[in-house]
């Protein structure tokens, strides 16, 4: 749905569709609502200072007992209620076949795991169908499974024309230091476990709370910088090549004047459809703006989704 359509939503919601494989079998798990005596994914409104994906965690852990990272994207159920129109943004997530679901005991009285035609038929709002069918046929298709990588444009740093020391040290500022533990809450719905980053300062502070918290590697990688870009663009492309070439979850961290060169390397590695999603105007992204790459883990390389996500706008 495009932003000025859910802008004008009058609730906005997020959530997920947990699946697992289980003796090759693809399965969902729905949850039973008491008060509504309905059956529906495990979803909830958004709660002031977060980012939708954030939502979708939380709520996901509240409902039904278990942690997730977020996969593609799917469509987005939109529905009158007593409010207005309400929005449910919906990830796919993956779970181990031993994970074990609790409901919490007060919105959600049961779990249950099925099959997607069992799903369908006992899923009370119709709405709610529209993501089943997503996840299906990105399973059917081979673009289900996948692994994440982030590419992060550093948080406002102080302004150029009024620092006078090493390009490489000039520091985020006050609203980049709040983007950057923002952003710290919002990478835990993607959870990257290595990050790859330019060695300036403003590039290292801006992933530094969330590599704190959790307790998460660090690499510097100085072809990823301003200056080393601008002169040798093929190493900034090689380092970029290599992170895709990972099957970890990871995150990059750089400039926003290396970013054509990361973007170009990006669309080389997704089809023409996607390829013509991503940004292709100066300044590409916002200053702690997150390009998320669903990965296949099926082709390793080759993308098969992606979004764009915000911290928050100070």
């Amino acid at each position: 749905m495009p932003d000025t359509a859910r802008a004008r939503a009058v609730v906005l919601a997020a959530g997920a569709l947990c699946w697992r494989l289980r003796g090759g079998q693809l399965e969902v798990l729905l949850i039973h609502r008491p008060r509504y005596d309905d059956w529906s994914w495990p979803k909830g409104k958004q709660d002031d200072g977060e980012a939708l994906p954030q939502t979708a965690v939380r709520e996901v852990e509240e409902e039904a007992g278990v942690r997730i990272t977020l996969g593609i994207a799917l469509p987005t159920a939109t529905y009158a209620v007593a409010a207005g129109r309400k929005d449910v943004s919906y990830w796919a997530a993956q779970l181990h076949p031993a994970t074990v679901a609790e409901p919490d005991g007060k919105e959600v009285d049961r779990v249950r795991w099925a099959d997607p035609a069992t799903a369908a038929r006992l899923l009370t709002n119709p709405t709610d169908r529209e993501p089943l069918d997503a996840l299906v046929t990105a399973h059917d298709a081979g673009t289900l499974a996948t692994r994440e990588v982030l590419v992060i444009r550093h948080a406002k740093a102080k302004p150029r024309s009024g620092w006078t020391h090493a390009e490489g040290q000039r520091p985020l500022a006050a609203t980049g230091r709040r983007q950057a533990h923002a952003l710290a809450g919002l990478l835990v719905a993607w959870r990257p476990h290595r990050i790859v980053t330019s060695p300036w300062l403003r590039c290292t502070q801006t992933i530094s709370p969330y590599a704190r918290k959790h307790d998460v590697k660090v690499v510097t990688e100085s072809a990823l910088t301003e200056a080393n870009a601008r002169r040798k663009p093929r190493r900034a492309a090689a380092a970029m090549e290599k992170v895709l070439e990972k099957s970890r979850p990871m995150a990059v961290c750089t400039h926003r004047p290396v970013l054509p060169v990361v973007l170009e390397v990006i669309a080389a590695h997704a089809g023409a459809d996607l390829a013509r999603q991503l940004p292709d105007a100066d300044p590409y992204l916002s200053p702690g703006e997150v390009l998320v790459l669903h990965v296949s883990t099926a082709e390793p390389g080759r993308i098969v989704g992606v979004e764009r996500h915000q911290p928050f706008d100070d």
